[in-house]
């Protein structure tokens, strides 16, 4: 039985920093060793993976497989925190519009995101990437996104990895935004476009920008009965009957959640 990329990926950091299974362990938070992780008898903390990225700069992303890239780059734009379930799964986050406003100064902070709410995407376009919700405040992305809508975003490496023209969720140091992006030839800035046409495009510099979100599909607001089609027409444009009914029952699941963020 094959190990686990995390537990292969896990042992390499350990193996690279020089430190026996007991002092990464003592280091981590992990009890009195590391074996049975790298045995891939155990999961990996949500904890440790934070204090591997915050002492360490490992990139969490990287640890359990879905990118290429070892340790953070100073320019990254990948998720500053992920949230693991019990089983070391990770989450999807869903940020509402009023925790939206909270959501660029608590990049950092654990437990902030994990007072958060949470879902868990049993469906294969959520499968092999890191995947958040965020809901729409506003009208400067109508027609095709109103007030009220979600949008679900796969995190993305870097800045090179953006797609001209295509929509993402930006988190700028003091805002989270859903717009059109375009990559300036230079690399120092990006343009921010808005589908309605209300709104004037404008710049922000590369340097500003702490995320981003490439977003793949939608749940619309007023809509009950079928999960959107996906923003980008290459990802689940077809389901078979199981996976529009797991589509249904996510919605539901959706819908009581978004109801309970009104409430509180």
């Amino acid at each position: 039985m094959s190990l686990p990329v995390e537990s292969h990926r896990f042992r390499e950091v350990r193996k690279d920093l020089r430190y026996t299974q007991a002092e990464f362990a003592q280091m981590l938070d992990l009890g009195q060793s590391t074996a049975d992780i790298e045995r891939g008898k155990t999961k990996i903390s949500g904890k440790a993976v934070m204090l591997l990225q915050k002492l360490y700069g490992i990139n969490p992303l990287w640890l359990f497989g879905e990118s290429l890239e070892k340790y953070r780059a100073q320019t990254s734009v990948m998720p500053k925190t992920l949230v693991l379930d019990r089983e070391g799964q990770e989450n999807i986050m869903l940020v509402s519009a009023k925790a939206a406003a909270g959501y660029p100064l608590n990049l950092g902070d654990q437990q902030w995101f994990d007072q958060q709410p949470l879902f868990n995407m049993p469906l294969p376009m959520f499968r092999g990437g890191s995947y958040r919700g965020f809901e729409i405040e506003g009208d400067s992305m109508e027609p095709g996104f109103h007030a009220g809508d979600w949008v679900f975003g796969r995190a993305i490496d870097s800045l090179m990895d953006v797609q001209n023209q295509s929509v993402y969720v930006v988190v700028l140091h003091d805002s989270v935004l859903i717009k059109r992006v375009i990559k300036e030839v230079n690399g120092q800035r990006i343009s921010l476009h808005s589908d309605n046409r209300r709104y004037p495009p404008f710049m922000v510099s590369t340097a500003d920008v702490q995320e981003l979100w490439k977003v793949v599909t939608k749940l619309e607001g007023e809509d009950t009965s079928l999960f959107s089609r996906p923003v980008s027409g290459n990802i689940g444009a077809t389901n078979t009957d199981k996976e529009n009914a797991d589509i249904q029952s996510i919605e539901h699941r959706l819908r009581e959640l978004e109801a309970r963020m009104k409430r509180t």
